[in-house]
């Protein structure tokens, strides 16, 4: 690929320096998993995040999972979501033995519609699970109010959006409790897996803690069945690195969609993203309003990556296709969306070469 859709190794020989002395560090430390690495890490996301409590896990689907159980949501109960996201997100829903419940996305964010969560709650609702998807905050003034008015749980899905803000705030933050993901094509991404959770609630750190733990506080002293969802130290010294780096390259990710958008403004059959404050952008993707994968086709052949996500929404795939839910946006989104390379090592250069190949194929 000419442009690939995302290369990591721009950013590895950027950091090598950074990176190479956190190895040493934690090699001759002998401690290999939690640890004080994990310890640094945390205190130094709950500081960025500005929250009481950041708790290192093993991924971000442990993440989501190990929040919901700190929550109070479990066997029977039924969460709000969106259909539009990554299997993850539904499946840590189904994993603690509850039901999502979808409902449709607003077209223009591929967000969680607010006004369609009311009409889907039922007495069995106990949370609200929305998704920052591509790195865009979904609208969270309402999904709160509607939260607060029910007496629901809000669980912030933030695996693409870490730096990402709603109005002042960074997500995660917003609700009882915030999921990340640290995969490496993250926006802060280790390499290897890893997730955090985030919450100013006491009790549910606790709880958190201890299901990473095995449901311990004390060592062969468990109180509650939980999972082998600990940290590794060398993710996290990694992660200490790039954490110091992710607002200068969450500044040239908008650099970069801001230049797509300069260099694709008027291409016919293209729907652009929107540039609003707050959006991290993960990813940068656009709709093509007719032969979407013939498009993807056409610019592979001129060197040019691109990813589907997501080519099936959740509500249809074999899992969850016997609740026959209708979901028209979401599933027109998932005919027509098409992420362009990202990335904050990405040159302009890049960039032209990626637009006129958009152009070349007779959108």
């Amino acid at each position: 690929m000419t442009v690939p859709v995302y290369d990591p190794l721009p950013e590895v020989e950027f950091l090598w320096s950074e990176l190479e002395e956190a190895f040493r560090r934690v090699m001759r430390s002998g401690q290999y998993i939690l640890g004080p690495e994990v310890e640094a890490l945390e205190r130094e996301a709950a500081a960025y995040l500005g929250v009481k409590h950041a708790i290192g896990v093993n991924s971000g689907t442990d993440a989501l999972v190990i929040a919901l159980r700190a929550l109070g949501v479990g066997l029977g109960d039924e969460v709000i979501t969106t259909p539009f996201t990554f299997f993850a997100t539904a499946e840590a829903i189904s994993l603690v033995g509850a039901t999502p419940v979808f409902v449709d996305i607003d077209p223009r964010t591929f967000n969680l519609d607010p006004e369609l969560i009311e009409p889907a709650l039922t007495p069995r609702t106990k949370a609200i699970l929305p998704v920052h998807l591509y790195g865009l905050p979904a609208e969270m003034d309402p999904i709160l109010e509607i939260a607060r008015a029910h007496g629901l749980k809000v669980l912030e899905d933030c695996a693409q959006a870490f730096g990402a803000t709603y109005k002042g705030r960074k997500v995660g933050t917003l609700g009882d409790a915030g999921a990340f993901s640290f995969f490496p094509t993250k926006n802060l991404g280790g390499y290897g897996d890893g997730g955090l959770i985030a919450t100013n609630d006491d009790g549910v750190a606790d709880l958190a803690r201890m299901l990473r733990a095995h449901g311990s506080r004390k060592k062969y002293h468990n109180e509650m069945v939980g999972y082998n969802s600990r940290l590794d130290a060398l993710q996290a010294a990694f992660l200490r690195v790039k954490l110091r780096h992710v607002d200068a390259f969450n500044a040239r990710r908008r650099e970069v969609a801001a230049s797509y958008h300069q260099f694709l403004q008027g291409v016919p059959g293209l729907a652009l993203p929107p540039l609003v404050e707050g959006h991290v952008f993960h990813q940068y993707t656009v709709r093509i309003l007719e032969r979407r994968d013939r498009v993807a086709e056409a610019l592979a052949r001129e060197g040019v990556g691109t990813m589907v996500y997501y080519p099936v929404p959740l509500h249809r795939l074999p899992v969850y296709a016997h609740m026959g839910a209708a979901l028209p946006e979401a599933e027109r989104a998932a005919r027509e969306v098409l992420s362009l390379p990202m990335g904050p090592f990405l040159s302009e250069e890049d960039l032209l070469r990626v637009a006129d190949a958009l152009r070349g194929v007779g959108q």
